[in-house]
């Protein structure tokens, strides 16, 4: 289906340790917004769409958000891999610590697990492809915040990244719903 070339999308650089920033970027990592949700959600719905083109644009971005959930995942062992116990008492991070080290582990900035919940798939294309346009905006809009609140270059960058991402997946969601609707459309017969 597809070759993993054991290297990122993009290039991660972390310049400090930060276990407070990894507690936010955990967000991405298993938040509803974030991106383990969007490529479960995506690669669900694929089945019922009714162009392969439309399939087709749920499948690369749906791997492409497993790619970037990838990211995510570097960004935040990365910012406490190297904090000492006592740089991590104190911050949001440590309750995470204190469940799963300083391993990510899929839950939103707030510690609550991921849950499949923060999925849905309704096998009605014109509204699952309205869902995903909604999902990109509501992951750019996270992005955003999580650039604002980070200190480190290097992290404010892949965020810069990936933000970007979530506009083009935007993007193509809409071509895809053209596609379907045209289809739909043309299958009336009066």
């Amino acid at each position: 289906m597809w070759i993993y070339e054991k290297k990122l999308q993009y290039p991660v650089r972390v310049d400090t340790t930060n276990p407070t920033l990894a507690a936010m970027i955990i967000e991405q990592f298993g938040g509803p917004d974030g991106e383990l949700s969007a490529g479960i959600r995506y690669l669900t719905q694929r089945w019922t769409m009714p162009t392969n083109q439309a399939k087709a644009v749920l499948t690369d971005i749906g791997t492409e958000e497993l790619a970037h959930w990838e990211i995510i995942g570097t960004l935040v062992w990365r910012l406490v891999k190297d904090a000492p116990v006592d740089k991590i008492k104190g911050t949001p991070f440590e309750a995470h610590y204190v469940n799963h080290g300083k391993s990510p582990f899929p839950h939103n900035a707030a510690g609550a697990n991921w849950t499949a919940s923060y999925i849905q798939s309704k096998a009605d294309p014109v509204a699952d492809l309205h869902e995903d346009m909604a999902a990109e905006e509501k992951a750019r809009s996270t992005y955003e915040y999580l650039i604002r609140v980070s200190d480190d270059p290097g992290v404010t960058d892949a965020l810069r990244f990936l933000r970007q991402r979530e506009i083009v997946h935007f993007q193509r969601f809409g071509e895809a719903l053209r596609i379907v609707q045209e289809d739909m459309d043309c299958r009336k017969y009066y």
